[in-house]
């Protein structure tokens, strides 16, 4: 298959290098990829990688020049990559069950990470409390009515495997079939994966082959999410690249990224040594962004639990082999779009409520006109009216980001509009100069979520 990284080298617009991909292939089509499954008689097996709390410019492929990531660097040149994909949810909670449903937070109704604090209750209790547990439970019960997709493609004969993140109860909360994590929360014996061991893939995928049943594994590592304590061997492979103040916190939480970067090595082993790695559909994407604070573990402003780019910007890949080219896209996607298409893939329509498009789709990603997010409370406010607990809602089109704050829970919040194509760290607000454009968008936000939150 072509590689398309020298016609991107030349920045010609996206568009052109995505027609010029479906000219290289010669479908006719408006699909980045050739037969589909049904016509080659064997449907593809499917890995979701999920990093948890990165930056979307730290990776070596981004520019990042104080970062080793090989073998990210690997799955990228190998991919269909979107290096201005987003997340609707900077929480990881809400972002991964997006992500298994190809839902927004409001429809799912995950919002937040965790569930309302009653009040009274003494900090530290609350999450060794009945109110608690209780919460979490209605919050899985969410979960488990959604059409996630393990449970749509169980239908086809698929087994799936739950590995590191995971929120919602055990793993068969989310209809895999197999897993990790049986029901504390962020992921109990789940969040080893990567960290300690990459055995339960490689012995699951085996299993798999063993009985000829195509397989999901949803590998969503720890990493480099804090604590960032890479072992030292990786901490001193990093360490010469560190600025001075490095040490304090952005030393070990790059140094946690290379060792994220070494279980993707070992992950794509895995499927290489098992033979499965040329009908193996894999999709990557961060859960939500990470900016380092001024002490270890500590996020700073504007990253994880905001609507700015720190927080719910990241690349996506699609690598697909022999089947999807390699190339670029700065067109802006979505983790809402992975969903739909995962299920157009393997042959099955996406449910009616999925707001996503299919990523090979060309024409889908080059026509629609705008990208939306929500961004809610840690805590809920209410676990059953998403209204209750959003924060800040935005959207992104044509380069123009526009940032709306929820009266309920951001009092002294005011909207904010930037070219994030000339400005990519959001530095100046420029909606005072163009109302026009905030009137527009606004509009176009409000239909989006459904009304005005005064209608909700």
């Amino acid at each position: 298959m072509l590689h398309l990284r020298s016609i991107m080298a030349n920045k010609l617009p996206s568009v052109v290098c995505f027609l010029g991909l479906l000219l290289l292939l010669g479908t006719g089509s408006s699909k980045l990829y050739g037969q589909g499954p049904t016509e080659v008689g064997k449907r593809p097996n499917i890995v979701l990688i999920v990093s948890d709390d990165q930056h979307w410019g730290d990776y070596e492929f981004m520019g990042q020049q104080q970062l080793k990531t090989p073998h990210l660097d690997r799955l990228a040149q190998e991919s269909l990559l979107y290096k201005r994909g987003y997340v609707p949810s900077s929480l990881c909670c809400p972002s991964l069950a997006t992500i298994l449903t190809g839902l927004y937070p409001h429809q799912h109704k995950i919002t937040s990470n965790d569930p309302p604090v009653p009040k009274g209750i003494k900090p530290g209790e609350f999450q060794r409390s009945v109110a608690f547990r209780d919460g979490r439970q209605r919050m899985n019960e969410f979960m488990e009515r959604a059409d996630s997709l393990p449970r749509l493609l169980q239908k086809l004969g698929y087994r799936s495997l739950q590995t590191g993140k995971w929120w919602q109860g055990r793993f068969s909360t989310g209809g895999f079939t197999d897993g990790m994590t049986q029901g504390d929360r962020h992921g109990d014996a789940g969040l080893d994966i990567g960290r300690k061991t990459m055995a339960p893939i490689r012995d699951f995928i085996a299993d798999c082959q063993k009985n000829d049943q195509p397989f999901l594994v949803w590998y969503a590592p720890f990493l480099p999410h804090a604590p960032h304590n890479a072992p030292e061997r990786i901490v001193a492979q990093s360490r010469p690249r560190w600025k001075p103040g490095d040490e304090t916190a952005r030393g070990p939480y790059l140094a946690c990224i290379e060792w994220f970067d070494q279980t993707i090595g070992e992950l794509m082993n895995i499927l290489e040594q098992a033979k499965v790695d040329e009908n193996t559909l894999v999709i990557y994407v961060t859960d939500n962004g990470w900016i380092c604070g001024d002490r270890l573990n500590q996020f700073g402003p504007r990253s994880k639990q905001t609507p700015y780019d720190g927080g719910v910007r990241t690349p996506i890949m699609v690598r697909w082999k022999g089947k999807v080219a390699p190339a670029e896209s700065n067109a802006a996607v979505s983790s809402i779009d992975i969903a739909p298409t995962v299920l157009k893939a393997v042959g099955l329509t996406p449910m009616t409520e999925m707001q996503g498009i299919d990523l090979l789709d060309q024409a889908a990603v080059q026509n629609r006109p705008a990208i939306f997010g929500e961004c809610f409370t840690h805590n809920a406010v209410d676990i059953d009216k998403p209204a209750a607990n959003l924060r800040w809602r935005w959207m992104i089109q044509d380069g123009k980001k526009l940032i709306v704050p929820a009266k309920q829970n951001e009092t002294n919040g005011t909207i904010e509009l930037f070219d994030i194509i000339n400005d990519p760290y959001e530095s100046n607000d420029i909606s005072a100069t163009q109302s026009s454009v905030v009137t527009e968008l606004k509009s176009k936000l409000d239909q989006w979520w459904g009304g005005t939150l005064e209608q909700d």
